[in-house]
C-alpha cells in the first residue's frame, strides 16, 4: 500500500530531542492496582524504541473523564504499574512544574505527564493548550489509535504544530485496517454482532457496499429476522427499525453482498446462566422464548463461508456470549477464523471491547491477524468516517 503517513523510521536522529508521545494509558483500576494492562503493554514498542534511540520520551495520555483535576484521575497512580510493564524507570511530571521537571530529564528518560484532560481546553482542541503541550517537545508521535476519533489537543492539534509521526502501534493498526477494508483481498466477510441495530446502522450501511458476505449476529439479527416476517417471540428486537433493516437488505442485494442471518437458533424462556434451552428453526420460536445464540447448523454454514473468503472483519459477538451456554456459536466461528488465519488463507481483523473479550474467551485472540483494542475509533472506522487523529498524521 502507498503509505501516506510518516513513522518512527522517518524521524532521523532524535538523540537528546524531546518527543511527545500520545499513548492510551486509560486502563481499568481497582484498589490502586491495574486490573488489565493490555493498553500499557501495547505502548512498549514505541516507547522503548524512542528511549533506546536517545530521545527524551514525554508521554501524553488521558485517564477517565475528570470534571476537575483530582487525585483519582491523576496519572501519577499509573507510574509504578507502568514501570513494572516497561522494566525501566518512569518519571512523573506534574504540570505545575512542567518546564523545570522536563528540563531535568536526560536522553533515554521516560516520563508520564499529568492527565491531559485536567486542562479544560484539551477536549476543545484549544490552541492555548496545544501551545502549552507543543512548548515541551521537538517532535510529536501519535500511538493511540483508540483516541484517534477525537479531535483533541493531544490527539489532533499537536500534529499541526510539531513534526508528526505514527508510533509502532498506530502504524500496525492503520496497516491492518487498510488490509481489512481499505484495499482488502476479496472475497471479504464481515461479522457484525451486538445487541442493537441502532448502534451499528452506519456500520451496516457502509459495509454492504464493501464486503461480499455480511454475517449478522447478536440481538440485532432478530430485528432483521423480524423484517423478513419471522416471529422472534420475546427476543430482544427493535421492531421500530424493521423498515431500516429492509433498506439495508435491499442495498446489500443491489451491491451483490450476501447477507447471512441465522436459520437455526438456540432459544430459552429465561435469560440466565445455563437455563433449559432448545435448538429450533427460526420459524419455530415460541411466543414465550427468546433467541440467545446462533444454532449449530447455521454456525457450520458460516464456517464454510469463511473458508471461501480471503479477508474477515469482525465486530461484535454472535450470541449472548457472556452467559453460558450462549457463547458456543461465537467461540466456534472464532476458532474457524483463527485456524484459517494460521494456515495463511485468511486475513482476520477484529475490534471492539466485546469482540476482544469474546476472542479471549475462545482462546484465539493471538491467532487473528490483528485485534484492535479500540472501541469507538474502530466502530467509526467501520462506518467509513474520517478519524481526526489519523487525518492529522496524513496531511
Amino acid at each position: 500500500m502507498a503509505r501516506n503517513f510518516k513513522t518512527l523510521d522517518d524521524m532521523g536522529d532524535i538523540a537528546g530531542k524531546r518527543v511527545l508521545v500520545r499513548e492510551d494509558l486509560n486502563v481499568p483500576m481497582a484498589d490502586g492496582a491495574v486490573t488489565d494492562d493490555t493498553r500499557l503493554r501495547a505502548t512498549l514498542q514505541t516507547v522503548t524504541e524512542l528511549a533506546d534511540r536517545g530521545a527524551i520520551v514525554l508521554i501524553l495520555a488521558h485517564f477517565g473523564r475528570p470534571k476537575t483535576p483530582s487525585p483519582e484521575f491523576s496519572l501519577a497512580q499509573i507510574v509504578k504499574p507502568y514501570e513494572a510493564v516497561l522494566g525501566r524507570p518512569v518519571r512523573y511530571v506534574d504540570w505545575e512544574g512542567d518546564t523545570q521537571s522536563v528540563a531535568s530529564l536526560q536522553p533515554g528518560d521516560i516520563a508520564v505527564l499529568e492527565n491531559t484532560r485536567f486542562f479544560g481546553g484539551e477536549e476543545k482542541n484549544d490552541p492555548a493548550v496545544v501551545d502549552r503541550f507543543a512548548a515541551l517537545g521537538d517532535f510529536y508521535v501519535n500511538d493511540a489509535f483508540s483516541a484517534a476519533h477525537r479531535a483533541h489537543a493531544s490527539t489532533e492539534g499537536l500534529a499541526h504544530r510539531l513534526p508528526a509521526f505514527a508510533g509502532r502501534q498506530m502504524e500496525a493498526e492503520l496497516d491492518a485496517l487498510d488490509k481489512a477494508l481499505g484495499n482488502p483481498e476479496h472475497p471479504v466477510a464481515a461479522v457484525v454482532g451486538g445487541a442493537k441495530v441502532s448502534t451499528k446502522l452506519d456500520v451496516l450501511k457502509h459495509l454492504v457496499a464493501r464486503v461480499d458476505h455480511l454475517i449478522i449476529g447478536g440481538g440485532m439479527a432478530n430485528t432483521f429476522l423480524a423484517a423478513r416476517g419471522v416471529n422472534v417471540g420475546k427476543s430482544l428486537c427493535e421492531h421500530d427499525l424493521t423498515g431500516t433493516a429492509e433498506e439495508i437488505l435491499d442495498a446489500a442485494d443491489k451491491a451483490g453482498c450476501t447477507v447471512h442471518l441465522p436459520y437455526d437458533v438456540v432459544v430459552a424462556k429465561e435469560f440466565k446462566p445455563n437455563p433449559a434451552t432448545r435448538t429450533v428453526n427460526v420459524h419455530e420460536v415460541a411466543e414465550d422464548e427468546m433467541i440467545l445464540d446462533v444454532g449449530p447448523a447455521a454456525t457450520e454454514a458460516l464456517a464454510d463461508v469463511l473458508k471461501t473468503c480471503r479477508t474477515l472483519v469482525w465486530n461484535g459477538p454472535l450470541g449472548a456470549f457472556e452467559t453460558p451456554p450462549f457463547d458456543v456459536a461465537t467461540v466456534s466461528l472464532a476458532k474457524t477464523a483463527a485456524a484459517l488465519t494460521k494456515e495463511g488463507s485468511l486475513v482476520s481483523v477484529a475490534g471492539g471491547g466485546d469482540t476482544v473479550a469474546a476472542l479471549n474467551q475462545a482462546g484465539v485472540a493471538d491467532d487473528f491477524s490483528f485485534v484492535s483494542t479500540a472501541g469507538g475509533a474502530f466502530l467509526e472506522w467501520m462506518e467509513g468516517k474520517e478519524l481526526p487523529g489519523v487525518a492529522a498524521l496524513t496531511e
